[in-house]
C-alpha cells in the first residue's frame, strides 16, 4: 500500500464526535492539529529539497525566469491537482469504514469483485502498492535528515565532512528510540510541525513581498510554456518536480486515524498554504538574484532564505521537522506491515503493542531493524540528498499510479458515476500520474532501481505467502473429516478427562489436525472441546456484539469462531473472558491450546514452483507461532506437529 499508507501515534477507528456544534468543531480542531503534527512531516519536508533538485539534480535547468516560473507553476498545479484534487477531495471518500489506503481499498473491492474474473487484478495492484510502500519508507528517512543536515554547510561551509556523521547517527537513534512506543516519541509532533509550517511560510512571504512578479506563476500557461519551448527537458524535469507531492498517499493512508473533515481542513486551511507559500518564496529569491547569485543560491535555496543569524536554528527546527516525517514512515511501515498479516499476506510477525490503552501504537521489531540497515546502507552509498533524490520517486509515483487505477474500479463498480464525466477526470489523473511515474522511470540507472528492487523483493514475499497459504488451507481441508462423524466416533474411542481443551483450527469447517493426532497418540478428549477459528475480516473492525460465533456440535463439543478487522489486535484470552455459550466460563488455568505446526514436505506434483516453495517453506518456518501472535498463555500451549505436501 505506497503502499503506505497508515502512519499515527494514535488509535486508529471512527471518530465519535461530541454532540453540540461549539465542541463538535473543537473535536474537529483537535484532531486537525493532530494530522499536521503527524501526517504531514513527509510532504511538509518536501521543500528542502524539491525546488533545487530541478535546476542541479540529473537533469540541470538554466536558471532563468522561464524556468524557474515553469517550475514552480508546475509545483503548483502537481500540488493541486494530484495532492488536494485527486487525495484530498476524491480518494477520501474511497474509505472502508472509515480506513483508507491502498490496503483498506482492496479489501473493501474484493467484496464487490469476488464474482469477477478481473478482481485478482485489483488485488495484485494494491499488494504491489505495498510493497513500494517498503521502498518508500527506507529511502524518506535517509533523505529527509540528510537535506536537513546538510543545511549546516550553509552555515559554515567547514562542517561539510561532519554531514554523515551526524545523519548516521540521528538515524540510528531514531530507530533504537522505536520500541518505547510512538505517543512517547510523538509527544512533541504538533507544536514542532506547527512552528514549521509557519517560519517556512513567513520565509516564503518574505521573498515574494520584494518579487512579486513570482506570483505570475499561478498561470498554469507558464508550465505549458515550459514544455513547449524545452520539450523532452521538461518532460525529464518532472522527475523532480514530483518530489514536492510525496507523502500525498500518507493522507489518504491516515484517513482513518483523524477523520476525512480534519484532514481537509488540515490541508486546505493550513499545510498547502504553508508549503505554496515557501516554494514561491524560493523561485522569489532565485529570480531577484543576479545570475552568479542564482547559481549559488540554488544549491540551498530552502535555508538562504533566512537571514544569516536565522539559519543555524533553520536547520535544527528542519532536522526535527524530518525526524517526524521519517517517524510516520516508520510507524507506518508498523501499520501496513499488520494490516498485511492480519489479510493472510505476510506470515506472522512479532508485534508489540506500545500502549496499554491505544491499539494502534505498534511495534514490529524485525520490520524497524530491516529498515534501519536499508537506511543505513543508502546514507554511506549515496553519501548526498541530491544523489538519494535519484532513487526517490519512482516508489511514490508508482504507488500513486496504482492508486489512480483502484480509483478507476472504484468508480465504476461502486459508486457507479456517469462516464461522461469519470473518463475525463480519471484520464486527467491518468495523464498527470503516468507522466510522473514515466519521467522517474529515467532514474532507474541512477538509484530509482533500489525501491523497484525492495518493491519487487516484498511483493514476491507477500505473493508467495499468499499463495502458499491458499494451496496449504486448500489441502488440509480435502483432509479434513466431517466435525459431525468425528464428535460420534471421539465419543466411544477416547477417555473423557476433566478440563477444556482449544484446539486452534485455521478454517472453520472439518477437524483440525492437531485434534486427530492427539486422540490418535493420547487416547483422550476433554470433557470440552472447542474448536477455535480467528477469522479475519476484509473490514477495518468488527463490532463487539458481531465478535463471536458459537456452533453446539454436541456431547461437549463446540466450534467457536473469533471475528476480527484486519486493524484489530488479536487477543484470544481476552476474547474467551466474554464468551457466554460455550457451557462454563473459561478458566485460563483450566484450559489448554493445541496448536498444530506443519513441516512442509516436497511434493511430486508442486502446486508451486520449487523456488517459491522453497521461500513459502522458510518464511512458515520463521514465522511468530501462534502462541505469541494470539497472546496465548505460553504455560497452557501444546504444540503437536503433522507433515504436508504442497
Amino acid at each position: 500500500m505506497s503502499e503506505s499508507t497508515a502512519k499515527s501515534s494514535r488509535k486508529p477507528g471512527r471518530v465519535i464526535r461530541p454532540h453540540g456544534s461549539r465542541q463538535e468543531g473543537s473535536a474537529v480542531a483537535k484532531l486537525a492539529a493532530g494530522a499536521i503534527g503527524i501526517v504531514f512531516g513527509d510532504i511538509g519536508t518536501s521543500p528542502l529539497y524539491a525546488f533545487r533538485e530541478t535546476f542541479v539534480g540529473a537533469h540541470p535547468l538554466d536558471l532563468d525566469k522561464l524556468h524557474v516560473f515553469g517550475v514552480v507553476s508546475l509545483i503548483f498545479w502537481s500540488m493541486t491537482l494530484v495532492v488536494a484534487i485527486q487525495y484530498v477531495t476524491i480518494l477520501m471518500r474511497a474509505d472502508n469504514k472509515g480506513q483508507g489506503g491502498s490496503l483498506a481499498v482492496v479489501a473493501l473491492l474484493s467484496g464487490a469483485l469476488r464474482k469477477s474474473k478481473f478482481g485478482w487484478v485489483a488485488i495484485l495492484l494494491g499488494v504491489f502498492a505495498t510493497s513500494l510502500f517498503y521502498g518508500d519508507s527506507m529511502i524518506t528517512p535517509a533523505i529527509s535528515v540528510l537535506s536537513a543536515v546538510e543545511g549546516l554547510t550553509v552555515v559554515e561551509a567547514g562542517l561539510q565532512p561532519l554531514v554523515l556523521p551526524i545523519a548516521v547517527g540521528l538515524l540510528v537513534f531514531l530507530f533504537v528510540i522505536q520500541s518505547r512506543g510512538t505517543a512517547k516519541i510523538g509527544a512533541l509532533f504538533a507544536p514542532i510541525m506547527f512552528v514549521y509550517f509557519t517560519v517556512i511560510a513567513i520565509l516564503g512571504l518574505t521573498q515574494i513581498v520584494q518579487n512579486p512578479e513570482i506570483l505570475l506563476a499561478l498561470n498554469p500557461w507558464y508550465a505549458v510554456q515550459f514544455f513547449l519551448i524545452d520539450g523532452f527537458q521538461a518532460f525529464l524535469a518532472l522527475g523532480s518536480v514530483v518530489l514536492a507531492v510525496t507523502g500525498s498517499a500518507a493522507l489518504f493512508a491516515d484517513m482513518g486515524h483523524f477523520g476525512r473533515r480534519p484532514m481537509r481542513i488540515a490541508w486546505f486551511g493550513f499545510v498547502m498554504p504553508a508549503l505554496l507559500c515557501n516554494y514561491f518564496g524560493q523561485g522569489a529569491m532565485i529570480i531577484g538574484l543576479d545570475e552568479a547569485g542564482a547559481r549559488a543560491a540554488i544549491q540551498n535555496p530552502f535555508f538562504l532564505l533566512a537571514p544569516e543569524m536565522l539559519r543555524l536554528p533553520l536547520v535544527i527546527l528542519a532536522t526535527m521537522a524530518t525526524f517526524i516525517a521519517s517517524q510516520a514512515v516508520i510507524s507506518g511501515a508498523f501499520s501496513v506491515t499488520h494490516q498485511a498479516i492480519q489479510l493472510g499476506f505476510i506470515p506472522r510477525l512479532t508485534v508489540k503493542h506500545t500502549s496499554a490503552s491505544e491499539a494502534g501504537q505498534i511495534y514490529i521489531p524485525v520490520i524497524n531493524w530491516t529498515i534501519m540497515i536499508a537506511v543505513l546502507i543508502l546514507v554511506l552509498t549515496f553519501q548526498s540528498s541530491s544523489n538519494l533524490a535519484s532513487a526517490y520517486g519512482i516508489a511514490v509515483t508508482g504507488a500513486m499510479l496504482i492508486d489512480t487505477c483502484l480509483l478507476a474500479v472504484l468508480v465504476f463498480t461502486m459508486w457507479k458515476w456517469k462516464w461522461w464525466y469519470a473518463v475525463p477526470l480519471l484520464a486527467l489523473f491518468f495523464l498527470v500520474d503516468g507522466a510522473y511515474f514515466a519521467a522517474n522511470l529515467t532514474k532507474v540507472p541512477q538509484g530509482g532501481w533500489f525501491p523497484l528492487m525492495v518493491g519487487g523483493f516484498a511483493f514476491l514475499l507477500l505473493t508467495t505467502w499468499a499463495k502458499g497459504r491458499k494451496i496449504m488451507r486448500e489441502n488440509m481441508a480435502e483432509a479434513a473429516m466431517p466435525i459431525e462423524i468425528f464428535t460420534k466416533s471421539a465419543k466411544n474411542s477416547a477417555t473423557r478427562v476433566p478440563g477444556t481443551a482449544i484446539f486452534m483450527a485455521s478454517a472453520s469447517v472439518g477437524v483440525p489436525s492437531a485434534l486427530l493426532h492427539n486422540i490418535k497418540h493420547n487416547k483422550v478428549v476433554h470433557e470440552r472441546v472447542v474448536i477455535l477459528t480467528v477469522n479475519i475480516q476484509d473490514v477495518p473492525y468488527v463490532e463487539p456484539e458481531k465478535r463471536v460465533e458459537v456452533t453446539d456440535l454436541g456431547d461437549g463439543f463446540y466450534r467457536l469462531i473469533l471475528n476480527y478487522g484486519f486493524m484489530q489486535e488479536t487477543d484470544v484470552p481476552a476474547a474467551l473472558k466474554k464468551v457466554k455459550e460455550c457451557g462454563m466460563e473459561f478458566k485460563m488455568m483450566q484450559t489448554s491450546f493445541f496448536l498444530s505446526r506443519q513441516t512442509l514436505l516436497p511434493s511430486e506434483k508442486p502446486q508451486m514452483m520449487i523456488w517459491r516453495e522453497k521461500i513459502f517453506a522458510w518464511m512458515l518456518r520463521n514465522a511468530a507461532t501462534a502462541m505469541e501472535f494470539f497472546k496465548l498463555p505460553s504455560n497452557r500451549v501444546v504444540e503437536l506437529g503433522s507433515q504436508m505436501e504442497i
